[in-house]
């Protein structure tokens, strides 16, 4: 016991000395956290960017294929059977020949066009993964606000608790000394007093925790402390279960995810009729001058090549690309029996945890504390047992908890459910 304690005692030190070093304390409120979320979030900052990248990729498809110069057949020297030309450069190249060609690639078959069109839906499909991921990090981001929320009460909670126990341990100290009370009752509270604080040590750990993730999430410095300065109230907004059919539809016209999924399917149809274009040969038209190499001493040509289609039809990638329409079209019902199922969830959740709220009475924690300040001074009066006094101690504290759980179970189930819907309620 003795052991447990002093390592009940070191572990709270320990805290309070790493508390102590730490003086950059963030006190905000949630919807200014959210607000500095929105503007600081490194995950966000970085898909955003993607869509840059993507857009420049239109940029690049919209441009044409530069054309290619060849300049051949030239020759640095003469022999005696050499005719003699006028000269390129003063007296310079009267025996030089010289082949000049430009060659321009003519893409054929719309590839172009559809190549544009293409990495426009790519362009989409960013911003509806930014879109997505921004969804995600929000219920995140709020849930874990909650949590933090949770801990903190918890923390007052079990920290006034602990402080009038050790009042109540430096009187019993004084009548142990007495010889007024016995060793056991004095024993039996000082094991209530280090029950509380090692709830506190599991709940500042928690906290701790929960504090990471919010840091990471707003990009804080990891000496900063955030403390939000809301209280832990539950959502007022009213959820009818008759709208269920319409939220439905609306999340299957607009959440993120069925967006996503829509739009990977465009990109395969559209992909599908790029590599079908594929099959059409491109065409090179090319012109050409020669120097004393032709049958004219200055000889200009045209010229015009591209590939048989015989052997290679692009049937392969074709197919490939047929295939993934498929597959799209299969990931999309499945994200839409996913949403629907998670939706009636949500719901259903929600609806649980509210009834269990509404059960409560309003004025219920009131009485709680009001009867816990009652027991404790007719306990320091002596006209409440010790048993009596810890046993509703006890129960204070289990149910201070269970509602404490059970705002913070509304609050995350309502945001599942905003979630879900993929809008604000």
């Amino acid at each position: 016991m003795k052991r447990y304690f002093l390592t009940l005692t070191g572990l709270l030190m320990s805290t309070v000395f790493v508390q102590a070093q730490i003086t950059d304390t963030l006190s905000i409120s949630k919807k200014e956290a959210e607000t500095l979320f929105l503007k600081q979030n490194l995950e966000l900052l970085a898909t955003h960017l993607e869509i840059s990248q993507a857009e420049a990729q239109v940029i690049q498809a919209k441009l044409w294929p530069n054309p290619t110069l060849n300049i051949s057949e030239v020759n640095l020297w003469s022999n005696s059977s050499s005719e003699e030309l006028p000269a390129l450069y003063r007296n310079w190249g009267k025996t030089s020949q010289v082949g000049i060609e430009i060659e321009q690639l003519i893409q054929t078959a719309g590839k172009r066009r559809k190549n544009i069109a293409l990495q426009k839906m790519e362009v989409e499909g960013k911003r509806l993964q930014f879109k997505q991921l921004l969804q995600n990090l929000k219920l995140e981001f709020r849930n874990a606000l909650t949590d933090l929320q949770t801990y903190q009460q918890q923390q007052i909670l079990y920290t006034a608790q602990i402080e009038s126990t050790s009042s109540l341990l430096q009187a019993y100290q004084n009548q142990l000394k007495e010889g007024n009370i016995s060793r056991s009752e004095y024993i039996r509270l000082k094991a209530a007093e280090m029950s509380f604080r090692k709830e506190l040590v599991e709940i500042h750990q928690a906290w701790a925790e929960t504090q990471k993730d919010l840091k990471i999430l707003l990009n804080l410095p990891a000496s900063t402390v955030i403390n939000i300065t809301d209280g832990l109230h539950v959502p007022t907004v009213l959820v009818n279960a008759d709208d269920l059919a319409v939220w439905t539809q609306e999340a299957l016209d607009e959440r993120a995810e069925m967006l996503v999924a829509k739009n990977t399917e465009t990109i395969a149809i559209q992909k599908h009729q790029l590599e079908r274009a594929m099959r059409v040969p491109d065409v090179t038209l090319s012109a050409n001058y020669d120097r004393g190499g032709n049958i004219m001493r200055d000889f200009v040509g045209l010229g015009i090549s591209f590939e048989l289609p015989i052997f290679n039809l692009n049937k392969g990638n074709i197919k490939d690309a047929q295939i993934e329409i498929e597959k799209t079209r299969l990931e999309l019902s499945q994200t839409s029996n996913t949403i629907s199922n998670e939706i009636v969830q949500a719901l259903r959740n929600y609806q649980q945890s509210k009834a269990l709220y509404d059960q409560v009475e309003t004025d219920y924690e009131n009485h709680l504390d009001d009867l816990l300040q009652s027991y404790y001074k007719n306990f320091k009066l002596r006209n409440t047992s010790m048993i009596e006094y810890l046993d509703f101690v006890e129960a204070y504290l289990d149910n201070k908890n269970i509602l404490l759980e059970n705002k913070k179970d509304l609050n995350h189930y309502f945001e599942s459910l905003q979630f879900t819907l993929g809008k604000e309620l």
